[in-house]
């Protein structure tokens, strides 16, 4: 029987970042949406990963999503049979980022949510696409229907979050780094280390995609997604 998929959305996201894939896998995998909403912090939310999921499953992570899972490789690398983090930041925040995070914060206190999630998410970190403005519509609803207060907890976590390069140098399960070429906010340069960092860590670099290639390009996504969790890794 297959290990059931866990997917973590990124900051201010819910299912749909990733119900293309959802739809795509469902019919072949059980599979189970866990929002890092809980608490301000990766640690207390990589925990509420832990207490929901069951003793074996595989991993998808996103942005703050994926920090979430580093954090729960740290904790319990052996209940995971295989990793995808895309858009994953595999450092601690600089405090220069975090200043700039930290203005965020203030307009999103101020009623400004939309104006910060323009910032921290803006057109050019996404493919200059046909669809690229339904996709930033998307996540517009997305952050609205989540509300200031998620949005002030999530910025926190990511402020906070810890260096996990131990991490992924020890953890030895399967690992799917998963870039959008046009990426701006975490380039594939970047994406690369981290896969570097990782003994079994493979690079999958999606064309037509920036920061958000599962909504991007859900296809090319879903695929590389499916091929990796059958053992078929067709990567560059």
């Amino acid at each position: 029987m297959r290990e059931p998929l866990i997917f973590v959305p990124g900051l201010m996201c819910d299912a749909r970042l990733f119900l293309p894939q959802m739809v795509a896998l469902g019919a072949d995998w059980a599979m189970q949406i866990i929002l890092p909403t809980h608490g301000e912090t990766v640690e207390e939310n990589s925990q509420f990963v832990l207490d929901q999921t069951p003793a074996k499953f595989a991993l998808i992570g996103q942005g703050l999503g994926g920090a979430v899972a580093l954090d729960v490789l740290r904790r319990a690398a052996d209940r995971v049979t295989r990793v995808v983090l895309i858009a994953t930041p595999p450092l601690a925040e600089t405090p220069e980022v975090a200043v700039e995070r930290e203005a965020r914060i203030v307009a999103a206190r101020a009623g400004r949510l939309v104006a910060a999630m323009t910032e921290e998410i803006p057109a050019d970190a996404l493919a200059e696409t046909e669809w690229r403005a339904d996709v930033l519509a998307v996540v517009r609803d997305m952050a609205l229907g989540l509300g200031e207060g998620v949005f002030l907890r999530q910025s926190r976590a990511l402020q906070r979050r810890p260096d996990q390069q131990k991490t992924m140098r020890r953890i030895k399960i399967p690992a799917l780094i998963m870039a959008g070429e046009a990426d701006t906010l975490l380039p594939v340069k970047r994406q690369e280390f981290t896969a570097g960092l990782m003994p079994y860590g493979k690079m999958c670099v999606i064309p037509g995609a920036g920061h958000l290639p599962s909504l991007e390009q859900p296809e090319l996504v879903s695929e590389a997604i499916e091929a990796f969790l059958n053992g078929a890794i067709l990567l560059r």
